[in-house]
């Protein structure tokens, strides 16, 4: 299929590092974070968690309408599919980040192997984004894991999410994919962290994604 990706991005639709923007690795400092957020471990079933996953229903169902009718039906679907239970530890977790009293952040994760934690349900609110709440959420994620005794992370993101691609690759993420593919045909899209060597790319193989064949047309 033809190539219309903007010059602003890469072959993978994640964007081109460029002084300053969006995909430019910075030191990150938590003085981009107000002093008066705070994270709790919770569960899914929390009221409080209700605004964000509520909000990612309808994002995930705005970005992917084009390719699935029934988007909004299968964001739905895809965050009922696991029990509360795999959340909580000792294999899990769930957290909220607040502020002021307003949940502005969520993440989980839930056990993929014996030494894997997979991530899923990061979200921060759409208006407070570029404050480096994610990447908090990340980390804060990432010390449970290690301290839970996991290794590595995992965790997959959609085709149509290149803000996400581009947090987890400044985050010290390996994709694991081949980013000279159209991201479209994978989908889903993998990608993985050695929690004590976060260089040791070989320690993640067995979590590539061979790459799938192409559509007929």
């Amino acid at each position: 299929m033809p190539d219309r990706r903007p010059d602003s991005v890469d072959r993978t639709g994640a964007p081109r590092r460029r002084a300053g923007g969006i995909g430019c690795a910075r030191p990150f400092a938590f003085d981009d974070i107000a002093m008066t957020d705070s994270i709790i471990d919770t569960a899914p079933h929390d009221a409080r968690a209700k605004p964000l996953i509520d909000a990612l229903i309808d994002e995930y169902a705005t970005r992917y309408h084009a390719y699935r009718p029934d988007s909004r039906a299968s964001a739905q679907a895809e965050l009922a599919r696991y029990p509360a239970e795999l959340f909580a530890p000792p294999e899990g977790a769930f957290i909220l980040l607040i502020r002021g009293g307003e949940t502005i952040g969520s993440g989980a994760f839930k056990r993929y192997d014996a030494q894997t934690a997979e991530l899923k349900r990061i979200w921060t609110r759409a208006d407070l984004r570029r404050q480096g709440l994610a990447r908090r959420v990340v980390r804060e994620l990432e010390l449970r894991a290690a301290r839970q005794g996991y290794r590595r992370v995992y965790l997959t993101t959609g085709f149509r999410q290149p803000e996400a691609w581009a947090l987890y690759l400044d985050t010290g993420y390996a994709a694991l994919f081949d980013r000279d593919v159209d991201p479209q045909i994978y989908v889903h899209l993998p990608f993985g962290k050695d929690l004590i060597e976060p260089g040791r790319i070989g320690a993640l193989d067995d979590l590539r994604a061979p790459v799938p064949a192409a559509p007929v047309e």
